[in-house]
């Protein structure tokens, strides 16, 4: 084996003295060894467990029902979970929906039936990933979670809505954990670093809050994350002379490399993205618009998905205020198809741009909305004759065509026939709004009535 340098194998040496200092104490990463067993360790999620909330209450007096959490990943879920388990007094058992089956959740409702193993008759049962679980894992719970034996308590990263039996989640009661602040984030590092029994306050390092904001930062909410990174950024770095690991802003970036998108093209952020990015386009929000679209790229959504509903804002929010907007989204959409990353991201970019940036107009979408509403609920009649086509003689003779003014043979090619069936004769479905080009449509329709009403007055008379 090739010799090292000396100044290498210095290194190497203090090195591992740091990391048997720590493999030597725990054998867990830091991020487990700091999960907190009480309430007063846990770190967020004031929404839920602030004192006098819902939840504190439920914990604090040990009075728990079925609960399910959700939320990303890091901000806590089975960190809460331990906590019950800490703080209750009934038998609790875990089961992760990955690995386990029908058969081990029947084996922990026999074991909460059997008096001798749970004379409580209660047991509290935590599932993490349970959207894993298919439907007749789910529904294999239901009969004890109805009757009270065991209390569930499940974790998912998924909308409980849309991934969790329904019946499940009508005998739960739903808590959604938000990403941790910087700011507690920032907190669970200081614990982390001043704790000697679980944490790396053994060890005599230097860290400004400059670096531990970039951690922070670089974690995006994720408290496994800035632990797992900080860890190894103590465990990889010499100490000095005086025994002192300095910790700095470039072993941070070597440490973590880059920030963690929070964005799951399958899962519920996928949709919410994806609304706030339209929500942003219609409300003329170019830097927001541009914001939401970088999400997505940045988290591998699909180019066609992306392209339809900048289209679909194009036409429904957008509209006749500047028609060619939609052409516009159309070839930005198989532009950057065609293209693909990482240029496309510049032509969606142009395009969300544009319809943010657009004069807007939904009158298109209420037209057709209120259409649509009127054939569902009214007698809305048939097609007038004088419009039906006549392909064959025999048709000309029952009525078909007859009647039919060709437009174009008036001034401004403007006739004084009606178009819609007497039943809803007078019905308006369009109403152009002061906005854009649709100013101009709605002086040229206004122009049309008023020409329609003079011919019409004429033939009365």
């Amino acid at each position: 084996m090739r010799a090292l340098p000396p100044c290498a194998a210095d290194i190497r040496s203090t090195m591992t003295s740091v990391s048997d200092t720590i493999s030597g104490k725990w054998q867990q990463p830091l991020a487990f060894r700091m999960m907190p067993s009480t309430l007063a360790d846990f770190v967020g999620q004031r929404h839920i467990l602030e004192e006098g909330k819902m939840l504190w209450r439920m914990i604090t007096a040990d009075r728990l029902s079925s609960i399910i959490f959700f939320g990303p990943p890091g901000v806590g879920k089975t960190s809460l979970a331990r906590v019950i388990a800490e703080s209750t007094s009934s038998q609790f058992r875990k089961l992760n929906a990955v690995t386990s089956g029908v058969a081990d959740i029947k084996a922990v409702i026999a074991d909460t039936e059997n008096p001798l193993l749970t004379p409580s008759g209660r047991t509290v049962l935590f599932i993490d990933e349970i959207h894993r679980f298919n439907k007749a894992q789910q529904d294999a719970l239901l009969p004890s979670v109805e009757s009270g034996r065991l209390i569930l308590i499940g974790a998912t990263t998924e909308n409980p809505f849309f991934q969790v039996n329904k019946a499940l989640v009508s005998r739960s009661t739903v808590f959604q954990m938000y990403p941790l602040t910087r700011e507690d984030i920032i907190e669970i590092m200081k614990r982390a670093i001043g704790d000697e029994q679980r944490g790396l306050g053994s060890l005599s390092i230097d860290i400004d809050d400059d670096t531990l904001g970039m951690i922070a930062d670089l974690a995006s909410g994720d408290a496994r994350i800035a632990l797992n990174g900080l860890e190894l950024a103590a465990m990889t770095t010499p100490p000095d002379g005086s025994g002192v690991i300095a910790i700095r802003r470039e072993t941070v970036v070597d440490s973590m490399q880059k920030k963690i998108a929070r964005y799951d093209r399958d899962g519920e952020q996928h949709y919410d993205n994806i609304s706030a990015m339209i929500k942003s386009m219609r409300g003329s929000d170019p830097d927001a618009a541009v914001f939401y679209l970088a999400r997505a790229l940045q988290g591998g959504e699909d180019l066609n998905f992306l392209g339809r509903r900048i289209v679909i804002a194009a036409a429904e929010d957008v509209g006749l205020a500047n028609p060619q907007m939609l052409s516009i989204a159309l070839n930005a959409w198989q532009a950057a198809v065609m293209v693909g990353m990482p240029e496309a991201r510049i032509i969606l970019s142009e395009a969300v741009i544009a319809v943010a940036t657009s004069p807007k107009s939904n009158s298109a979408y209420l037209a057709v909305e209120k259409a649509m509403a009127d054939i569902a609920n009214r007698d809305t009649g048939e097609v007038p004759f004088h419009l039906r086509n006549a392909p064959a003689a025999g048709m000309k003779d029952l009525g078909y065509g007859e009647g039919y003014e060709y437009s174009h043979d008036f001034p401004s090619g403007v006739s004084a026939q009606t178009f819609l069936p007497d039943e809803i004769l007078g019905s308006v479905y369009y109403e152009a709004k002061e906005i854009g080009y649709e100013k101009k449509i709605a002086e040229w329709m206004n122009y049309v009535n008023h020409l329609r009403g003079e011919l019409r007055s004429r033939a009365e008379k």
